[in-house]
């Protein structure tokens, strides 16, 4: 039995995380009381449902008491025979400021208090710390569409195999924010920049001409290297620390040129080893799954999606 439960801020797109389990076969409940958790599972799994793969949301609507018996309620489901995965959407604050006022909706936590908008997203923040600290996968919906949304749920939840670890090596700007589920950052921004020629402006890191531009200074060479050999190092410690889940983020100032490249080889590389290792360049809302060695664990053929 697989169970996965959704878990974020609100605002955050919860629901069509949920809508697209759904739409997989997940069975699937919203707002679930945290404390029925354990109950659920054993009805499923006494009464011999067809149900195979179930999906909850669970989040700061629940009682304060339930959130705060979260990690203990885990640890137990963590002990039966079932694949259990946690998944917390988040998005930043300015931005759910934006999203709820274009909408006009109420935020849970408003309903019946004196709160104002920023005090009750700061307060569901806290509230569901520990659950985001206990998460297998963080996803960062800034700047996701819906489709985009739906497609990493597709991709990295029901697609995921319990004993491959996903490894999504992704590129951004600096600009526009730190990813919030990056993992490890490295900054790319004192390399040779190609925006200041006006002739590759437009270009992106994926271009023959960025690539040659890039690929005529040795200490670009030497950026990689040595992220790579850090990566490759640390990547084992990470798999038996349990985890199901690594992002690498590489950063320029823009997220176009420096980082895109970086990303480019620098999963290329990992893919040749590692199965599971996905691209994706934010800034240029692409994501690639990239086939690896071990094609028997079922690694996708590279896709890109807007």
């Amino acid at each position: 039995m697989q169970l996965v439960i959704i878990s974020g801020r609100s605002g955050s797109g919860k629901s069509i995380a949920l809508q697209a389990l759904e739409d997989l076969g997940y069975y699937a409940i919203d707002n679930l009381p945290a404390m029925l958790l354990g109950p659920l599972v054993d009805e499923l799994q006494q009464g011999r449902s067809v149900r195979s793969s179930i999906a909850v949301s669970i989040d700061a609507r629940n009682l304060p008491d339930a959130l705060a018996r979260f990690p203990e309620l885990l640890d137990d489901l963590r002990t039966r025979d079932l694949e259990c995965q946690v998944v917390y959407l988040t998005t930043d604050a300015r931005i759910l400021l934006e999203r709820y006022s274009h909408t006009r909706r109420r935020h849970p936590l408003t309903r019946g208090s004196d709160m104002t908008l920023a005090e009750a997203i700061d307060t569901e923040e806290q509230a569901l710390s520990e659950i985001r600290d206990l998460a297998d996968l963080v996803i960062d919906t800034s700047r996701l569409s819906v489709h985009e949304l739906r497609g990493r749920i597709t991709d990295q939840v029901a697609g995921h195999r319990a004993e491959q670890m996903t490894l999504t090596v992704e590129s951004f700007g600096f600009k526009r924010g730190v990813p919030l589920d990056a993992d490890i950052v490295f900054d790319a921004r004192c390399l040779p920049n190609p925006y200041w020629d006006p002739a590759l402006r437009d270009a992106t890191g994926r271009d023959p001409s960025i690539i040659a531009f890039l690929d005529g200074y040795p200490v670009v060479a030497e950026m990689h290297d040595d992220i790579l050999a850090w990566v490759e190092r640390w990547l084992p410690r990470y798999r038996t620390s349990q985890r199901s889940y690594l992002t690498v983020a590489v950063g320029c100032t823009g997220g176009q040129h420096r980082s895109v490249y970086l990303a480019e080889r620098l999963a290329a590389h990992l893919a040749q080893r590692h199965a599971g290792v996905r691209l994706r360049h934010r800034e240029l809302g692409v994501q690639i799954s990239l086939p690896g060695e071990r094609a028997s664990m079922g690694v996708d053929a590279p896709q890109e999606g807007a």
